[in-house]
């Protein structure tokens, strides 16, 4: 695991994440990203469209999303509005939301290049609720979570996050020190630490690095 402590983590993590898109496209010829929602997102996200990114063979996944109204402010695909891509949103007003997760499962490519990722301050990443392992344990690509903070959630599970190519991790402030050091120490309860290490970059700035910890850059 590769982990960045600087200022301005957000446009650091939108450069890296534009990087691995570039060389993606030159590989492979198209690319696929998979975006998370949360408070940390919408300023990577912004930095990202002002990064030099292959947009036309792009598509954009949804990590996880809550099951509310088109439209509804707690919803994440409010914040994939502005991106220059095909976008992929969760199906989270379908009538049949088990099949509608089935469905957005099997249309997903088998690897993704890029998945980003936040972090909770109760050790949350993606939609995996901490005491509920069904996301981590699933064999399926995505999964349904009956509630988690007021509502249900359709997120991308532990063989989906892990399978990709590579993995980022954004996370800011100083409520987050307490679970950033958790996990660094591999702390199980936590979902944050089913995440594969390896070809996984973190972006943190100093408020959420652990005291006394030496980043890599």
């Amino acid at each position: 695991m590769d982990i960045r402590v600087g200022p301005d983590p957000a446009e650091r993590a939108a450069g890296w994440i534009a990087t691995r898109l570039r060389d993606a496209h030159r590989r492979r010829g198209e690319v696929s990203l998979a975006l998370s929602g949360g408070s940390t997102a919408p300023p990577m996200i912004a930095a990202l469209v002002d990064q030099e990114v292959p947009w036309s063979t792009t598509t954009v996944w949804q990590v996880d999303e809550r099951v509310a109204p088109d439209g509804d402010d707690a919803r994440n695909a409010g914040q994939l509005a502005a991106l220059p891509c095909r976008v992929r949103p969760m199906p989270v007003t379908a009538t049949d939301l088990r099949r509608a997760a089935r469905q957005y499962g099997a249309c997903l490519p088998e690897r993704l290049d890029v998945v980003h990722l936040g972090l909770g301050d109760d050790g949350h990443t993606a939609s995996w609720p901490p005491g509920d392992d069904r996301p981590i344990r699933s064999s399926r690509a995505v999964e349904l979570i009956d509630e988690f903070r007021g509502l249900a959630r359709m997120t991308i599970t532990r063989r989906v996050v892990n399978r990709a190519r590579s993995r980022v991790v954004l996370t800011v402030g100083p409520g987050k020190r307490t679970m950033v050091a958790r996990w660094l120490l591999s702390d199980r309860t936590l979902p944050i630490t089913a995440v594969r290490s390896t070809s996984t970059w973190v972006f943190l700035d100093d408020a959420a690095a652990p005291a006394g910890f030496h980043p890599n850059h």
